[in-house]
């Protein structure tokens, strides 16, 4: 691959959002995860794994967050944190966490540089992906989205999701999987 190959990140391939016991775990994760293999064999070493932690400070809006959520208020190496067994051998790289839904931050950039193009896909579309995609294509980067490769809370949040992330050509493009392994 060349130098400003895409990178591709992996959000949040987590037990808490693929779960059927969990209030988040996304129906559609296991298809998901299908298509995620798929594309990080693809990406070869250019591979990112996300994971959100509940680390964020209780004094903002987050306690209130995790007030309407104490099933999810625990400690970041609590197993509903851990990545799915799938996706722990997407990368050798170590997880990039953020206690906040978007991932698009200075973990993420000093990896990937400040201006990279990025394929997203991963969990949930209408959370943590489109918090990733809208604040990387305003930083500047060019982002892909894998829509087949994501899951979203429901499907009609998804598709709202995908709705809003396709109003952000050219900074933002939307793709299926076959679409994108066929083209490179």
């Amino acid at each position: 691959m060349t130098a400003d190959a895409a990178w591709l990140v992996v959000i949040d391939p987590q037990e808490i959002f693929a779960s059927t016991q969990s209030p988040w775990g996304s129906p559609f994760f296991p298809a998901a995860m299908e298509r995620i293999r798929q594309l990080a064999a693809a990406h070869g070493d250019r591979v990112i794994v996300t994971r959100w932690v509940p680390t964020a400070d209780r004094a903002t809006s987050w306690g209130a967050y995790f007030a309407a959520w104490p099933f999810a208020d625990q400690a970041e190496n609590d197993p509903l944190y851990a990545l799915v067994p799938a996706a722990r051998s997407l990368t050798a790289r170590p997880t990039v966490d953020r206690p906040t839904f978007g991932k698009w931050g200075p973990e993420l950039t000093a990896i990937t540089g400040p201006a990279p193009r990025l394929v997203l896909c991963g969990v949930s579309t209408d959370c943590c992906v489109i918090s990733t995609a809208l604040a990387a294509a305003d930083a500047g980067a060019y982002v892909t989205v894998v829509t087949d490769a994501c899951a979203g809370s429901t499907a009609e949040n998804h598709d709202a999701a995908v709705h809003v992330m396709g109003l952000y050509p050219p900074q933002i493009t939307l793709t299926e999987t076959a679409a994108l392994l066929t083209s490179g």
